[in-house]
């Protein structure tokens, strides 16, 4: 099948790559030159295990190339999946700009083909509020002309960063939004390599396909505010959340995923979607209680985890002191610093009178581009540590979970963790030596 994906973002390029690795022909559009030639070249833009190798191998195969002609990409496609931007203010309205832009471009390629072509299917691949992707199909028909035929489609995307290329090849289900039965029958043979596990493909109508994504992400966050505030009354009440965790987690009605105390969500989705949600309730007059809440308590944990910085150092504060930060991605096994927390900690940091020394394994080219030189990014975990006061661990990378902590210590000026990840166990931290803060649990006095 010919597919063309529209936008060589995190989402189209994951798809482009794994829909060529099994067979079909795939271009991927972009505005962007220097990244297609980056891309042309088998240079991947973004961190994301196992990806960069499937691209190199599909290029040398033949079977996908990238372009920044639209004509091109769009004159022989069987199907256009959009994967374009769609950022969002801080009060959940979506910008439609890059949307509307791409479904005006499809519709001016597909009006010089004529009445008698194949008609296209046009596939929503980005998040969008509900009712986006028919808002497509009215700019597209307004744009091309009432007699040309083509089709549009939902298909929202279920993609971990950092486990991207697996999510995609092993998926938990795959769902489709179609206004008609044979375009169903066209994502299915499109999809049938990747669930041979027996996992389902869901064919729905368009609005409830764009539900899922922002129902599903939305229960998501809800859980990792839900634990969070739960951390909050265990150190309140001198519980331990983490044994806590092991009782309620051990009812399979619960189950353990995504109920991780800690510094709240960040990335691209978790907090676009349920501002999202936010805003459509309020368009439709239903006030999404629960999502504000979910919103209002993941913005509080990094605020209370701050304040404990500021209480361990008492009068004075953090003015002159050297506070090192292990993690600047928002999460592990990806450069993705999008709504990171280690960003908000270190902008708080700096702007309390610390000086900020930060490293991450793979995001700190991105982190020094975005601080400037309020924050010095450095090579090494250990090259950070050196003369600080405090050390704050932000991201649950690997490399930090079994370091030398007989180093770190003759490193710092102070003994201090504050750990955001709860990485390590309180005993194993009085036995290093350290005072040690972490979420839910009560502290340790070195």
């Amino acid at each position: 099948m010919r597919l063309t994906m529209v936008g060589t973002g995190y989402v189209g390029l994951v798809t482009g790559v794994c829909f060529a690795n099994t067979g079909n022909d795939v271009t991927c559009l972009d505005v962007d030159p220097r990244k297609i030639e980056k891309l042309r070249k088998g240079e991947c833009p973004i961190y994301e295990p196992g990806l960069t190798e499937i691209l190199q191998r599909n290029i040398a195969a033949g079977r996908l190339k990238f372009t920044l002609d639209k004509q091109e990409a769009y004159r022989d496609a069987d199907m256009i999946f959009v994967c374009v931007g769609t950022p969002s203010d801080p009060r959940g309205h979506t910008d439609m700009r890059y949307v509307e832009g791409a479904a005006d471009d499809i519709a001016d390629v597909i009006r010089t083909l004529g009445p008698n072509q194949k008609p296209k299917v046009v596939v929503m691949k980005s998040t969008v509020p509900v009712g986006t992707t028919m808002m497509v199909k009215a700019r597209i028909a307004a744009r091309a002309g009432a007699d040309i035929p083509f089709h549009v489609a939902d298909n929202p995307e279920f993609l971990k960063e950092g486990d991207a290329v697996n999510d995609f090849n092993k998926p938990d289900r795959v769902v489709v939004g179609v206004e008609h039965e044979e375009v169903g029958g066209i994502f299915r043979d499109l999809y049938d390599p990747f669930v041979r596990n027996g996992h389902p493909v869901f064919i729905m109508d368009v609005a409830s396909a764009e539900m899922v994504k922002y129902a599903s992400n939305n229960f998501l966050a809800t859980k990792i505010s839900f634990i969070n505030e739960m951390a909050n009354l265990c150190e309140a009440y001198g519980a331990d959340i983490g044994r806590v965790r092991e009782g309620m987690c051990s009812d399979k009605r619960i189950g353990s995923q995504f109920l991780y105390p800690g510094l709240g969500y960040g990335g691209s989705c978790f907090p676009k979607d349920t501002l999202a949600c936010i805003m459509m309730g309020d368009k439709a007059g239903i006030e999404a209680s629960l999502s504000k809440a979910v919103h209002e308590v993941n913005q509080r944990q990094r605020d209370r985890f701050f304040a404990k910085l500021v209480k361990h150092f008492g009068e004075g504060g953090l003015k002159g002191r050297r506070v090192a930060f292990w993690g600047i991605a928002f999460k592990p096994r990806t450069d993705d610093i999008r709504e990171a927390p280690a960003l908000t900690l270190i902008r708080k940091a700096v702007a309390a009178g610390a000086r900020a020394v930060a490293f991450d394994p793979v995001a700190g080219e991105n982190g020094k581009a975005e601080l400037g030189d309020t924050a010095t990014v450095v090579h090494d975990l250990y090259e950070a540590v050196a003369g600080a006061e405090a050390l704050v661990i932000s991201t649950d990378w690997d490399e930090f979970k079994s370091p030398d902590f007989a180093r770190v210590k003759s490193l710092m000026k102070s003994p201090v963790i504050f750990d955001g990840r709860n990485l390590y166990r309180r005993d194993a931290m009085k036995h290093h030596g350290f005072t040690y803060y972490s979420v839910g649990r009560a502290p340790v006095k070195a």
